[in-house]
């Protein structure tokens, strides 16, 4: 196993079209419909990365910024924005994309964590995660802050144990 990936190597593209049967009655994309096409992209990423099969262990973050329309081209883009020692953070970013007016939208982001499992379905070691861009050194950071936050708020970490928020808010 590799000691440490960049992120560009758990990169996955997803583009679809939007169809009749995956609209509200408003004509948009329903909103889950839209979980799992991320799910699905995101997956592939923490695949890619750890070279193993994933499970999804939880959906942190979602945004609906901007609706999709029915007929409308949903490209979704996501990699890898921190690895842990047998989980990952993924970074799901999602694009209205207009060919004919040469414009794409950004519509949504969500942030979903996967844990690398054996064939037993037992967490394993996973690489880490180097990050390279600006924005995945951004992300790269805020994901120790998110997982700090998740750890305090399901009682596996006291708050003042807390490095990163600490950072944030002072002692």
């Amino acid at each position: 196993m590799e000691k440490s990936k960049k992120a560009s190597q758990s990169l996955t593209i997803m583009t679809n079209i939007v169809l009749p049967n995956e609209t509200n009655s408003l004509h948009n994309l329903f909103g889950g419909e839209l979980l799992s096409k991320m799910d699905r992209c995101a997956s592939i990423s923490a695949a890619r990365h750890c070279e193993r099969r994933v499970v999804t262990a939880s959906v942190n973050h979602v945004s609906f910024d901007h609706p999709i329309p029915e007929g409308g081209i949903v490209v979704l883009e996501s990699k890898v924005s921190r690895a842990f020692s047998t989980s990952m953070e993924v970074y799901v970013d999602v694009w209205l994309d207009d060919p004919i007016n040469q414009k794409k939208i950004h519509t949504n982001s969500g942030i979903y964590t996967f844990v690398a499992v054996d064939e037993f379905n037992r967490p394993i070691p996973i690489p880490n995660m180097e990050p390279v861009s600006e924005q995945e050194v951004e992300r790269y950071n805020a994901a120790l802050r998110r997982k700090e936050l998740s750890l305090i708020l399901s009682g596996r970490m006291k708050a003042a144990d807390s490095v990163e928020l600490k950072k944030l808010f002072g002692s």
